[in-house]
């Protein structure tokens, strides 16, 4: 959930982020909702007049008075509105000085977690973005009103699937302080369907979504608040995901009939910039990555997974590892499933912990090695095996398959679900491994398709897309056993080798969600997009 839906003050990576509005005069009584005539059209003057408080990541409070705009429906012809809709935040004054949003960067802030439906339709103001845990939907069109339901039944509906779109939801607040114009879009999710019982927000209806938010603000240049060429994305975990997709797939032709369908606007999809916490992405691989990761990790019950299973599902892994013919940042050279390891360690996991036991003063560090005595901490630096950083994390958060379940339990299932049928299996391996009597020992036919159109890597290694973001801000907490390490490290891997500016860390000790270092992502947007401020 969004921060800054009621007055008070919430913790973002620790950072405490006060957040009081008060309404000013609207400049008009309401934002209007797009109709089929005018859909696709920004009206400029539909705002509100909002005024928050913000507290920034040194503890100094600014005094933000922006334009907001209500729910505005991004595509013509929408499936759903109460998730195919965008709100929009911009600074007009800060701390008593006026500012000139009109060339300010744009965050755009998805606040998907899960895969779940996402919606800002009863925002009021920045930060009102949230992911729906089996909320209710409102119908497609052509469908009773009635109809349309999130399911809490389906697949990880419940936390199987971890749903923390809105753990950076303090980056929107900080973006605004820092004169940035601050978009949040809402998006279909896997749980949605009609009163067919027909599901509607299943693969590929949410990256859809955020490209046709994407074409809606830049087919407004002139008439939306901001620099259309200077979009960053931002997302956390399913979120995350989606971001890295949006960054790498701008303007795929791949997406063009999914697009046309909903009444896109007829503009780029590219966007400039990419922020992705925690991404839970590349999922035909992501269950051999978990296993390769996290396979000799006993559960929180204190059992061990299926160990033919995990076997199996390693050398899966190192088939595709090899596939990929990366090479390390730092000269590390090429990487394969024999040398991830020390990759990791040397790479991240060390300057994470250095970072972080650097960071406390001597007394509290003595205490922080004396509980963890399998770091070894010399000259300023830490170090320490792979075998026992494992030890170190413990329980490992999911069974095996972690993503692609025999029983076709996990969230993921159900974001390929299709028709009335609630959840697919989408790997070879679990099809074959079924356990829920299904007839068909095999993948749909549909389901490469779907997989291509949900997954990065394939726009970044099988076809590489020259309209992929060039610059990327890539973070993960270190006891993150929701998904594998080697994920974003891949990811970030490619990105390097593909010659892209990419600032990619983990956060020690931290788990699914962290972002410890917000302030440090405002100032890389300006960094990047070249932004030296707006005030007059």
């Amino acid at each position: 959930m969004g921060l800054g839906a009621t007055a008070g003050v919430a913790a973002v990576g620790g950072i405490a982020l006060s957040a009081n509005a008060s309404d000013a005069k609207s400049s008009s009584s309401s934002a209007s909702s797009a109709s089929s005539s005018d859909a696709l059209v920004f009206d400029p003057d539909a705002y509100t007049k909002l005024t928050k408080t913000v507290t920034d990541t040194d503890g100094d409070e600014h005094t933000v008075v922006y334009h907001f705009w209500k729910a505005i429906t991004y595509v013509a012809n929408p499936v759903d509105a109460t998730y195919q809709s965008l709100i929009v935040s911009a600074p007009v004054e800060i701390d008593g000085e006026t500012v000139d949003p009109a060339n300010a960067p744009i965050l755009l802030a998805n606040s998907i977690g899960g895969y779940l439906p996402a919606s800002v339709a009863d925002a009021t103001e920045v930060g009102g973005g949230g992911s729906a845990m089996g909320g209710g939907g409102a119908a497609p069109s052509g469908a009773p009103s009635s109809s349309a339901s999130a399911s809490a039944s389906a697949p990880g509906a419940n936390g199987n699937t971890n749903a923390t779109g809105g753990a950076t939801a303090g980056n929107q607040l900080l973006a605004l302080a820092a004169g940035y114009v601050v978009i949040e879009p809402g998006a279909r999710g896997r749980t949605l369907k009609n009163s067919s019982g027909e599901y509607y927000g299943t693969a590929p209806a949410a990256i859809v979504d955020l490209k046709a938010a994407v074409r809606y603000v830049k087919a407004n240049k002139g008439r939306i608040p901001g620099n259309v060429e200077r979009i960053v994305s931002a997302g956390t975990s399913a979120g995350g995901a989606l971001s890295s997709l949006l960054g790498a797939s701008g303007d795929s032709p791949i997406y063009d009939k999914y697009l046309k369908e909903i009444g896109a606007a007829d503009a780029s999809d590219a966007i400039f910039a990419t922020g992705a916490w925690c991404p839970i992405t590349d999922l035909e691989h992501a269950d051999g990555s978990y296993e390769w990761n996290w396979g000799g990790n006993d559960l929180s019950t204190g059992k061990q997974v299926d160990q033919t299973v995990s076997k199996a599902l390693r050398a899966q892994f190192a088939e595709y590892q090899a596939s990929l013919k990366l090479r390390g940042l730092g000269g590390f050279g090429p990487l394969n499933a024999r040398n991830l390891d020390a990759y990791l360690v040397e790479q991240y996991l060390e300057p994470s912990a250095t970072t972080y036991l650097a960071a406390l003063s001597d007394s509290a560090r003595e205490t922080y090695l004396a509980a963890n005595t399998f770091i070894t901490w010399s000259g300023g630096k830490a170090t320490f095996t792979w075998a026992d950083f494992l030890t170190h994390v413990g329980a490992r958060k999911k069974d095996a398959p972690a993503f692609d379940a025999f029983d076709l339990s996990a969230g993921e299932n159900n974001e390929f679900g299709a028709g009335t049928t609630l959840a697919r299996h989408f790997t070879a391996y679990g099809a074959k491994n079924d356990s829920t009597g299904l007839s068909g020992k095999r993948v749909a036919s549909d389901i490469p398709e779907l997989l291509h159109l949900m997954n990065p890597m394939y726009h970044l290694v099988e076809k590489v897309n020259s309209k992929r973001s060039k610059h990327w801000w890539i973070r993960l907490g270190t006891k993150d056993s929701d998904t594998s390490l080697t994920v974003s490290a891949n990811l970030a891997a490619r990105l390097d080798n593909l010659g892209d500016d990419v600032n990619h860390l983990y956060y020690w000790d931290e788990g699914h969600g962290a972002n410890t270092d917000p302030g440090d992502f405002i100032k890389w947007i300006a960094q990047v997009t070249g932004h030296r401020g707006a005030r007059k």
